[in-house]
């Protein structure tokens, strides 16, 4: 007899909560943090799957998304794996154990993602819930490790007679966790009687720039579009020197956040091709160089000639496990080994049936509101900056949130209409 197999259904997302103020006394395993996550490492994860993401969504979307919340996602079901399952997906993050990975999200828990308000910085927490049918229970040791390391909120629900309202329930706490931003995580019926496990986390961040905007001086200016058209949007300008590297075919722009007392320094960085059409290159250009991102961020400020960036907010959502399928991740939909998060004999026919991601962002004169319920290097050549630099952010280009003391990227994503949401 072949019995079916039960879904299992991951979500991953923008956040809240998490107050964690023993940043003193771990300010060495944050200078020690890359040898459990090494920064290049996760982030050429990222960049490998934003330009997956961003290259299969033509036409004019805006899009954002949260490489860190995905990273999340797949190491739970790593840990709750075993065999093939674990080893592609630890192959697919570059990460040589499971113990490693639970340990990097932990330090990212409790250390890079605590809220920074307390110490007068950006607004930011990450939270994970996890609701398991009541017929289950968990494995003793994967209940401890998502209670210790991912400070998971666990649940014990009845989705064989009520799916509807666990979807509910898990959609009401991503709407708190992302202050209410990200509404509904889980689309419509996505949630069955086959469903036995949801795992779900939440970033969500809100930073002031380091030096906001003058609104009054905001204006309207041509965005130019990929087909040639353009629309009037508001330009936010500034006189001031700024965080501008340049190099050939492609500028780096880097907008600092108000920063705490804790030594955590958020920015968020644009990057602006040259040419209208440039946008893709440079997205293939930065997931395809190793460390590209880290050899091209601006390291100090110049004198600005025409300094204008659009205000832009987007939400944005997507299924995402036919894209780890396409970069081969794809032992965790088929099941078989997710055997060791419950204790029983039905873990056998488990599989991941869906991961569903949900991002929001804004970004205005004050700064920036997100939310989301990782060989032979070509160096560019460096143009010599001249007097003033100019930087007219008018055509699509690239952003990112970046925490840069520990080069972890929480936002990646594209602008190529400012007016379109």
């Amino acid at each position: 007899m072949v019995m079916p197999k039960n879904k299992f259904y991951v979500v991953f997302h923008g956040k809240k909560p998490g107050i964690y103020n023993n940043w003193p006394e771990c300010f060495a395993q944050v200078n020690g943090f890359s040898g459990n996550l090494h920064k290049s490492n996760q982030n050429d994860v990222a960049f490998s799957i934003a330009n997956h993401i961003l290259s299969n969504h033509s036409g004019n979307n805006n899009i954002v998304f949260s490489p860190l919340s995905l990273h999340v996602v797949l190491s739970i079901i790593a840990a709750a794996s075993k065999g093939p399952t674990r080893d592609q997906i630890l192959s697919f993050l570059r990460s040589k154990s499971t113990d490693n990975l639970n340990s990097s999200v932990s330090h990212l828990v409790t250390i890079v993602l605590a809220d920074a308000t307390p110490a007068g910085g950006p607004r930011l927490s990450f939270a994970d819930g996890v609701w398991v049918d009541h017929s289950l229970s968990l494995n003793p040791s994967f209940k401890q490790l998502v209670n210790n390391d991912y400070k998971a909120v666990l649940a014990s629900v009845d989705f064989q007679t009520k799916a509807v309202e666990v979807s509910k329930e898990v959609n009401s706490w991503a709407e708190k966790e992302t202050n209410g931003l990200i509404k509904e995580v889980l689309p419509a019926e996505s949630v069955d009687g086959s469903t036995r496990l949801i795992f779900a986390n939440a970033i969500y961040f809100k930073g002031a720039w380091t030096e906001k905007f003058d609104a009054q001086m905001t204006k309207d200016h041509n965005f130019h579009l990929l087909d040639g058209s353009s629309v009037k949007a508001p330009f936010m300008v500034s006189k001031k020197k700024q965080l501008i590297s340049a190099f050939d075919g492609f500028k780096v722009l880097g907008l600092p956040y108000k920063q705490g007392e804790d030594k955590r320094q958020f920015s968020m960085y644009l990057l602006l091709p040259d040419a209208t059409d440039g946008l893709s290159a440079l997205v293939e250009k930065v997931s395809s160089e190793r460390s590209f991102l880290e050899r091209k961020l601006p390291r100090q400020k110049v004198e600005v000639g025409d300094f204008r960036i659009p205000k832009f907010k987007i939400s944005f959502g997507l299924e995402t496990s036919i894209v780890l399928k396409e970069l081969g991740v794809v032992l965790p939909f088929e099941g078989g080994d997710l055997t060791e998060m419950v204790d029983s004999s039905v873990s056998q026919n488990l599989y991941v049936s869906s991961i569903y991601h949900k991002s929001f962002i804004e970004v205005n004169e004050e700064g920036t509101e997100a939310a989301a319920a990782s060989a032979v290097t070509i160096k560019l050549r460096s143009i010599q900056f001249p007097t003033k630099i100019d930087f007219v952010a008018d055509h699509p280009f690239l952003f990112l949130i970046r925490e840069d003391l520990t080069g972890t990227v929480l936002y990646i994503g594209q602008v190529l209409n400012p007016l379109a949401n």
